[in-house]
C-alpha cells in the first residue's frame, strides 16, 4: 500500500552544502543550504530565503562558493547551518572551518571542505528563494581523486534527509552507467 505524504519534498539524496562569501567588512561567512543541485553543465541551483546574512552578501557581491559537506566536516556543518551570521559575528571562527580565498571568485572556500565551486550569481527571486549561480571554477583536493577523478568513497559526502532530520553517508557504488549498461533482473 501507498501512502500520500502531501506536498513533501522528498528527493534523496540531497546534498549538504555550505555557501561561502565574504561580509561587508571582509570577514568570511558560510551558511549550510540543505536544498540545492546543479542547474545544468554550468550552474547550480540553491534554495536560500532573503533574511540569511550569506544571502546579503550575495546580492552584494554577486560572487559565492559553494562547497560539499563531508562526514569529517559533520558538526562544521550543521553548525553553520544552525547559527546565523546576522547574530554571531565570529561564526566561522566558532564552526572550525578555515577560509581560503577562491582564485576565480571574491568569496572563501573552506581548507577542510575537499570540493568547492566557484561561482558567479546569475538571478536570485526573493519571493521563491531561488538563487542561480554560474560556476566558474571547481576546486578539489587532490585527497579526493583517482585517477584524474573525484572520487566519491573518498570524498564521502554527506546528504540531508528532511524526513528524519538527519545525515546521511552517500558513495558507496553499485554500478557502471553509460559502461555497458546494467542489466534488470
Amino acid at each position: 500500500m501507498r501512502l500520500d505524504l502531501g506536498k513533501t519534498p522528498l528527493i534523496y539524496p540531497q546534498p549538504v552544502l555550505v555557501i561561502g562569501t565574504y561580509n561587508e567588512d571582509g570577514t568570511p561567512d558560510a551558511m549550510t543550504a540543505a536544498w540545492g543541485a546543479v542547474g545544468d553543465d554550468t550552474q547550480v541551483f540553491l534554495c536560500l530565503s532573503p533574511g540569511h546574512k550569506t544571502v546579503e552578501n550575495i546580492l552584494r557581491d554577486k560572487q559565492f562558493t559553494v562547497s560539499m559537506g563531508t562526514l569529517d566536516t559533520l558538526e562544521a556543518c550543521d553548525y553553520v547551518g544552525i547559527d546565523s551570521g546576522n547574530k554571531v559575528p565570529d561564526k566561522i571562527k566558532k564552526s572550525g572551518l578555515t577560509p581560503v580565498k577562491a582564485e576565480k571568485v571574491n568569496a572563501p572556500y573552506f581548507e577542510q571542505l575537499p570540493l568547492a565551486l566557484e561561482c558567479e550569481l546569475i538571478s536570485y527571486e526573493p519571493e521563491h528563494c531561488h538563487l542561480f549561480g554560474e560556476i566558474v571554477a571547481t576546486d578539489v583536493d587532490e585527497s579526493i581523486m583517482t585517477d584524474g577523478k573525484v572520487d566519491p568513497a573518498k570524498l564521502r559526502a554527506i546528504s540531508f534527509d528532511i524526513s528524519n532530520r538527519a545525515y546521511l553517508l552517500v558513495g558507496e557504488k553499485v554500478g557502471d552507467a553509460f559502461k555497458d549498461g546494467l542489466k534488470l533482473r
